[in-house]
């Protein structure tokens, strides 16, 4: 008798549980979930932006630094090359002076507040990658941060010098040099910042070979056509002249030699 009663009431029970609808698991109850999307979404924007907001407020404090306490050292020091060859430097216009100051100060407030920059963005992009993946992306950031600085460093170390004694003696017998500050300012970052970006070469090599876009053979046999694209950008990044392009050009076509060699071991890695 107990027995009967008890098969009939787990007969009852499994019709119960029968009746009830299951709850599908959580993250596909999140994804068939248009709120939840919207409140995904609505996370992403109000993180991107506060990564947006740090960061100006970063590049602010920056300029606002390098503006009341650096700059006339830093203008100093931008235009001893010019100096030392006893080249006297003026500015042309009542507000000249003080645009340069601004023009310094934004862009070392922007170098000043580049780690808080680099690391709102890493925090934003970071919940999306794997641990792997982490650990990749700050030896490649490290390395290209490296290879900018670098390239910057070897420009006004060598090129720079080059090219203001080329143009130097190319106006020797025709006028006296009075170079004006706020020109000789923009043909200075025009003249950096592109090595900078260029010594990053071998960084985008390995990042489009990783990914399967280039391979060492394509990247061997479009050798010519590359060293045609890399004047042709040489002569858009630089200023206007055949000697900075020259100068810019050849350090890309060995840097591109570097990137090849760079494909090769991605390859023979991935091989092994």
């Amino acid at each position: 008798m107990n027995r009967r009663l008890n098969g009939e009431q787990a007969a009852a029970s499994g019709e119960e549980a029968e009746k009830k609808p299951v709850s599908p698991p959580s993250g596909e109850q999140n994804r068939d979930d248009p709120e939840a999307e919207t409140l995904s979404l609505r996370e992403h924007l109000l993180a991107l932006r506060k990564v947006l907001m740090v960061s100006v407020i970063a590049v602010a404090v920056g300029f606002a630094l390098v503006f009341y306490l650096a700059v006339d050292p830093l203008l100093k020091w931008i235009t001893a090359p010019i100096e030392a060859r006893n080249v006297e430097v003026i500015y042309t216009a009542i507000s000249e002076a003080l645009t340069t100051k601004l023009k310094v100060s934004v862009v070392m407030g922007i170098v000043a507040a580049f780690p808080v920059i680099v690391w709102q963005i890493w925090s934003f992009i970071k919940p999306a990658l794997y641990e792997r993946e982490q650990k990749s992306f700050r030896k490649l950031f490290a390395f290209s941060l490296v290879l900018f600085v670098l390239g910057i460093v070897f420009c006004y170390v060598s090129v720079l010098n080059l090219a203001v004694d080329f143009f130097m003696v190319s106006g020797e017998n025709l006028a006296k040099p009075m170079l004006s500050l706020d020109k000789y300012i923009s043909f200075l970052f025009g003249f950096l910042l592109p090595f900078g970006v260029a010594f990053m070469l071998p960084v985008f090599v390995y990042m489009t070979t990783k990914v399967g876009l280039t391979t060492p053979q394509m990247l061997a046999s479009k050798r010519k056509y590359v060293i045609l694209g890399i004047f042709v950008v040489a002569a858009i990044l630089t200023p206007p002249d055949v000697v900075s392009q020259i100068l810019l050009g050849i350090p890309m076509i060995l840097l591109y030699e570097v990137g090849i060699f760079v494909s090769r071991f991605v390859k023979a890695k991935e091989r092994g």
